[in-house]
């Protein structure tokens, strides 16, 4: 078992078929990495630093590379160069070799090139123990550089309660490795080790850090030729050099294919056929949104009976929990689908309306898919499997209508079932209600009756409770006063 870096022959380029959304990032982030590499064609020069009592290898400055990147890339202001080589920076192709944090300053701090095994293009999707292995290794090595810091040994002390019972094994693991370092010479293992430290400052991030490889989860699962990621960081053939891949000749600029460019064509076609809306209309929805609700913001307007936020008083939530929705919620249901299946009693207002219907299996299939993404991981397969005899299969006791291309990818994605196997279809049904059930909904009786209950009181009768109120609430206090003034009076 071998770790860190390999030479440019063992680190092979993704297959131009499965790239990753961000691939076409990466790849222009690596010509301009690469170029800034060479020296033989003016690129930034790695040099060797004297520190006190010690030597601080292969290392550039901050300032040295933003002024590299406003000679090389027509750049004049220096703060867009900036943000350039932070973004460079945030991906890991650079770091700094002082702290955790992945950034770029125009400044004399000392940055170092990450090898080319760990780029982000060769799509890691490193695991838990990988990391666990990685923070072992560090305790293990008693250098005043590699202390773990404070977020880094609770995260440490939390992989080694989750697997207890492996925890053996990891640490032989790890051992292994520290004892494969030892042989190295030592300024390639400082490299090595500064380099292994800001890969995962990429994919384990400080606290409070962007996280640049996380990944919309319906966004992978869409995507037509899923990655297929390399899931260890230290599971590769022992073909490591002794020497630093800094130090070895850049990895060679790759030409650009016919099937790159349609690539980067689509990929800019879908980019403009975005849709896209004004400020102005932007500003327009948002002041819209914000007046419509601004009767159920307790902090804007004033609730009845009173506010719970400034006063002990929860009468305002027993209301907005109680099974006899008022009509201040009855009302709501009527914004959006997504409002009325919020509210409980606007749910089960909504399933008996579908069973009059004899179409309630649309809205039980939803609540159902959506009780699947909060189940235990183990209990997912299973339930997975009862939604679709249910519901999907041939022959089901409550069959949806459901289109051939969303009930094609449910079909393929229970395969592997998970907790969006569904998505598809629960996104087709949602629409189907809001378009054809949700409509008549809001125009039945039953809805109607809801939203026009309190109205039908006397207005008269409204008046008499409240003042009939306000006298009860004045001789309550009367009273009080006088029992407070005898009580005083006796003692």
């Amino acid at each position: 078992m071998a770790q860190g870096p390999r030479d440019q022959g063992a680190v092979g380029t993704a297959d131009p078929d499965e790239d990753s959304p961000n691939m076409i990032v990466y790849r222009k982030i690596e010509d301009i990495v690469s170029k800034m590499q060479d020296e033989k064609i003016g690129g930034v020069p790695v040099r060797t630093v004297k520190s006190f009592l010690s030597k601080i290898p292969s290392v550039v400055t901050g300032t040295e590379i933003v002024q590299w990147l406003m000679k090389n890339l027509s750049i004049e202001d220096p703060v867009e160069a900036i943000h350039l080589g932070g973004l460079i920076a945030a991906q890991g192709y650079v770091f700094p070799i002082s702290d955790h944090v992945l950034t770029l300053k125009d400044d004399g701090t000392f940055y170092r090139f990450q090898a080319p095994y760990f780029w982000p293009s060769n799509c890691w999707e490193p695991e838990n123990t990988d990391y666990a292995i990685y923070l072992c290794k560090r305790t293990m090595q008693n250098k005043a550089r590699l202390e773990l810091a404070d977020y880094e040994a609770e995260n440490l002390a939390r992989l080694q309660r989750a697997f207890a019972r492996k925890w053996e094994f990891i640490f032989m693991q790890a051992e292994a490795q520290v004892k494969i370092d030892r042989k190295k010479d030592k300024t390639d293992r400082k490299i090595l080790d500064s380099q292994e430290r800001a890969f995962w400052d990429v994919h384990r991030p400080v606290p409070g850090c962007v996280n640049t490889t996380e990944m919309d989860i319906r966004k992978c699962r869409r995507e037509k030729n899923p990655q297929k990621v390399k899931k260890s960081v230290y599971g590769v053939t022992e073909e490591a050099q002794s020497q630093s891949p800094v130090h070895t000749p850049s990895q060679p600029a790759r030409k650009t294919t016919k099937e790159d460019v349609q690539k980067e064509i689509s990929f800019l076609n879908t980019q403009l056929d975005r849709h896209c809306m004004k400020v102005s209309k932007v500003a327009d929805s948002l002041m819209s949104f914000t007046e419509q609700f601004m009767d159920y913001d307790p902090f804007v307007t004033i609730p009845e009976p009173s506010n719970p936020w400034i006063s002990d008083d929860t009468n305002l939530w027993d209301l907005e929990t109680s099974k006899e929705p008022s009509q201040q919620r009855v009302k709501r249901w009527g914004f959006s689908l997504d409002e009325a299946l919020k509210d409980p009693a606007g749910r089960d207002q909504f399933l008996k309306f579908l069973e009059s219907e004899f179409s309630s299996e649309n809205l039980r299939f939803w609540l159902a898919v959506q009780d699947l993404k909060r189940r235990p991981l183990q209990d997912v397969p299973n339930r997975a499997q009862e939604i679709w005899h249910e519901f999907l299969a041939e022959g089901a006791q409550s069959s949806i209508n459901l289109d051939s291309h969303s009930y094609e990818r449910t079909s393929q994605n229970l395969k592997d079932p998970g907790r969006y196997s569904f998505e598809d279809a629960q996104e087709h049904i949602f629409k189907l209600m809001k378009s054809d059930s949700y409509a008549r909904f809001l125009r039945s009786n039953a809805y109607q009756d809801l939203l026009l209950a309190r109205k039908k009181q006397p207005e008269s009768e409204q008046g008499r409770r409240t003042s009939l109120e306000k006298f009860t609430r004045s001789v309550g206090k009367s009273l009080t006063g006088k029992r407070l003034t005898g009580l005083m009076q006796s003692s």
